[in-house]
């Protein structure tokens, strides 16, 4: 991830003046004065690969103003100027729950319309977002008007809706999830007026019980019995439910000063996106569903899980500093305006472009095929498969005399090449495995 300054910080940087904050060797999107240490900027922006980072879970308030999130342990209640800052940070999460969750309305429980996905792409998905944060759609129980918000997909959408609104087996979803949503929206409201509480006992207290509420929510969200009955789509919009509230409860954490806990939490988070992603790509059967859950889950992986590890990242430099350094930090004052006006402009570009995840997903699904393809998709979460496909090809490389798929090499190929030499010597090797059985049987 690179960090994006604003532009007299950005000069000072280059000429030497100013220097970036680093933990373990990674930026935490922070600058200090070279020379007094004195810090004077946290970013105003972030970019994944050449695109402006903008998650489809996680609040950019936890990345460009982490030096708000991190100065709340100095006293929470003697920096109220960041407490809008955390505000809205749980104002973005509530708004990402409301919207994925209302798209289950589309998706159902069974087999889901390939025209349903279409209608609920990362692309349309984003725009909801925008409309629901601009005001222009309103959540009511968790869900949104979606005959409202997609009227100009036509009748056959349409019909859809009514169709899943009529299941019986989803109407048992939705009542679990309007209740959970329910408590989770109670819980944010009480946590907000927790933070207003003087007095550190009863503040803490009442934000104890925020915690509990948002473990209920959770708990209703990640049922397996519910996940189990639900397709790959289904499952992946009510863990990215579940993943939001994940973060509100690390925040719970953060500002009562318990930073050991906010970096374990953070610490299993990274781990239950990377072990949901891979039972719901295990739950993909068909071709409509990989092309719904690709971009998406690309999204995710390069977006989502960099706001989790700077987060994180941030956490760990926090807790390295002496007691001089937290005393600077205190004295900081370090505006967010700007960073909130690019934001906010740049969340509106965002939501009217075709997703990068899509284009890249519709380039490489012309060279390859759907088993290819997930096992690509795969490789996002569990690095450690790709290994193990690394290894057959070397070795399947060998006996078939291809000097150049070296270890080294196939380090550097991408998951598009890798997947698809896999499949190419396990196809090879089933069919020289069939061609013996047949001579075999012959000579017999």
């Amino acid at each position: 991830m690179l960090f994006e300054f604003s532009p007299a910080i950005q000069a000072g940087i280059e000429a030497g003046k100013y220097a970036q904050v680093f933990s373990n060797g990674i930026p935490i999107g922070m600058a200090r004065d070279s020379v007094t240490g004195q810090f004077v900027s946290h970013a105003i922006g972030a970019a994944v690969q050449n695109n402006p980072l903008s998650p489809l879970v996680s609040p950019l308030e936890f990345v460009t103003n982490g030096a708000g999130m991190i100065q709340n342990h100095l006293g929470f209640q003697e920096t109220y100027q960041q407490i809008g800052f955390v505000q809205s940070g749980l104002q973005a999460l509530q708004t990402s729950v409301g919207v994925l969750q209302a798209t289950t309305a589309l998706i159902g429980v069974g087999t889901v319309a390939t025209i349903a996905l279409s209608a609920i792409n990362l692309q349309q998905t984003l725009k909801l977002r925008e409309d629901v944060k601009q005001m222009r759609l309103e959540v009511k129980n968790g869900f949104i008007d979606l005959k409202q918000a997609l009227r100009e997909q036509g009748a056959e959408i349409r019909q859809v809706i009514e169709e899943v609104a009529q299941d019986i087996k989803f109407e048992q979803h939705r009542v679990v999830l309007v209740q959970a949503y329910g408590l989770f929206t109670q819980a944010l409201q009480r946590f907000r007026s927790a933070m207003q509480i003087q007095d550190d006992s009863r503040r803490n207290a009442e934000i104890d019980a925020v915690r509990g509420m948002l473990y209920q929510a959770l708990a209703s969200y990640s049922n397996p019995q519910l996940l189990g009955e639900t397709s790959a789509a289904g499952q992946l919009r009510r863990l990215e439910c579940a993943w939001a509230i994940e973060q509100v409860i690390v925040t719970t954490y953060q500002v009562q000063n318990e930073m050991s806990a906010v970096s374990d939490r953070l610490y299993h988070l990274k781990n239950h996106i990377c072990e949901n992603a891979a039972t719901i790509i295990n739950s993909c059967t068909s071709e409509d569903e990989l092309n719904f859950l690709f971009p998406e889950m690309s999204r995710i992986r390069n977006h989502d899980l960099a706001v989790v590890e700077t987060w994180q990242n941030q956490i760990d430099w926090m807790q390295s500093l002496s007691a001089s350094e937290i005393e600077l930090l205190n004295s900081s004052h370090l505006d967010n305006s700007e960073t909130e006006e690019i934001a906010e402009i740049k969340s509106i570009s965002i939501a009217l472009s075709v997703p990068p995840e899509q284009v890249i997903y519709e380039t490489i699904s012309e060279k390859s095929h759907y088993y290819s393809l997930r096992d690509q998709l795969r490789f996002m979460f569990g690095p450690d498969l790709r290994k193990n496909y690394e290894n057959y090809i070397n070795m399947q490389a060998k006996a078939a005399g291809y000097k150049t798929l070296v270890t080294r090499n196939l380090q550097q190929a991408s998951d598009l090449t890798i997947a698809n030499l896999y499949y190419y010597f396990n196809i090879r090797e089933e069919s020289e495995s069939e061609e013996v059985e047949l001579l075999e049987a012959v000579a017999v």
